[in-house]
């Protein structure tokens, strides 16, 4: 009769140089997870540093937040007086043909003036009156919600 030959590797010896266990296909997550919680802490950080506009100390009101869908164009006075056009300084002679290379729906384009507390009303009104002017309606003062 024939000799009986064990199915598998249940019985006899092992090759030699055939690790015992296949290769292992899963992937170690935990370096992922710890450059990834690296990165969203930097991100954290970083981002409020990159919103940064003009700091004005805006006057408080009662008014509610308006609802916009796109950025409108930005005039920022500041205590001293200067001008500021998207975050950019200007003169205010300036201040006009430079609206008119921002605006990109001519003279719909939503504009709003901020002025700081401590700046001359005089001021503000000036530089509304330069803008109305030139042919923008939709001029507008920014103020903060009162704080209760």
């Amino acid at each position: 009769m024939g000799m009986s030959v064990p199915a598998g590797r249940k019985g006899g010896r092992r090759r030699r140089g055939t690790p015992r266990y296949g290769a292992m296909a899963e992937i170690n997550m935990t370096p992922f997870i710890d450059v990834m919680l690296v990165l969203l802490i930097i991100f954290m950080v970083a981002a409020p540093l990159l919103a940064t506009g003009v700091p004005i100390d805006l006057p408080q009101t009662k008014a509610a937040p308006l609802n916009i869908e796109q950025k409108p164009i930005a005039i920022a006075i500041d205590e001293k007086g200067q001008l500021f056009l998207m975050d950019q300084p200007v003169r205010a002679e300036d201040i006009v043909p430079k609206l008119q290379t921002v605006a990109k729906s001519g003279f719909d384009e939503r504009i709003y003036i901020r002025g700081a507390k401590a700046v001359n009303y005089g001021r503000v009104a000036e530089i509304m009156s330069l803008v109305t002017s030139a042919g923008y309606k939709k001029v507008a003062l920014v103020t903060e919600p009162e704080k209760k």
